[in-house]
């Protein structure tokens, strides 16, 4: 009985037998350039989705620190107003102080001066105006008491005798020919003027020289020639 060779089952195929691919003996790796640029798109993206992240959360704590600032800018405004408020009373309360008792101490000062004062006039009372001459001495006395306190506030008479006329100073009432002294001179005072340092209280009334009408014609024959 004679065999057939290779027996195979119904239904297989023949297989034909492949040779094995060999291993092409490396594997391909990326190169700089790319490592480099994939290592920038992913840091990138990276940043993108943190900034992203912070928005949010920005966004969701923007109107809780709104309202706080706003709370601290209204506590401001409440405690300035406070403060203006006392401050103007405080000013308020001064000036009317500074108006009833600013001149408190020249009042005191004056006082003395008005002692003198009622001290002369009760001892001219008691001499029937007999001895006059110490009336008047008394009353001068008090006058350069009454002066030197006003001096002692800052208060001083405007010099007059022989000035030269000033319409800052002095109130021009009339004026007289007067060829001893250069025109507008003072010459004559009707009422002494005052000043408050350097503030002026009272303007002196005065008499002020002018040319006579010969020495202008003189002057204008002079020119002339």
């Amino acid at each position: 009985m004679s065999s057939r060779p290779d027996d195979r089952g119904d239904g297989e195929e023949e297989r034909s037998e492949l040779p094995e691919e060999e291993p092409s003996g490396g594997s391909l790796k990326p190169s700089p350039e790319l490592e480099e640029a994939l290592r920038q798109a992913t840091e990138a993206v990276e940043a993108r989705q943190a900034e992203r992240e912070r928005g949010e959360a920005g966004e969701a704590d923007e109107p809780e620190a709104l309202r706080g600032e706003l709370s601290a800018l209204q506590d401001r405004m409440i405690r300035l107003q406070a403060d203006f408020d006392n401050f103007r009373r405080r000013a308020l309360k001064e000036r009317e102080e500074a108006y009833q008792y600013g001149h408190e101490n020249l009042v005191k000062d004056l006082l003395a001066t008005v002692d003198n004062l009622d001290r002369a006039i009760e001892h001219g009372q008691r001499s029937d105006g007999g001895d006059l001459g110490s009336m008047l001495q008394g009353v001068e006395l008090v006058r350069q008491q009454l002066l030197g306190v006003l001096a002692n506030h800052g208060v001083k008479e405007i010099e007059v005798e022989n000035a030269a006329f000033d319409p800052k100073l002095h109130e021009a009432m009339a004026q007289k020919e007067d060829g001893s002294v250069p025109a507008n001179t003072v010459i004559e005072v009707f009422q002494k003027g005052y000043r408050l340092r350097d503030r002026l209280l009272r303007p002196a009334r005065v008499v002020v020289s002018k040319q006579a009408e010969g020495a202008r014609a003189d002057e204008a024959e002079a020119e002339e020639e």
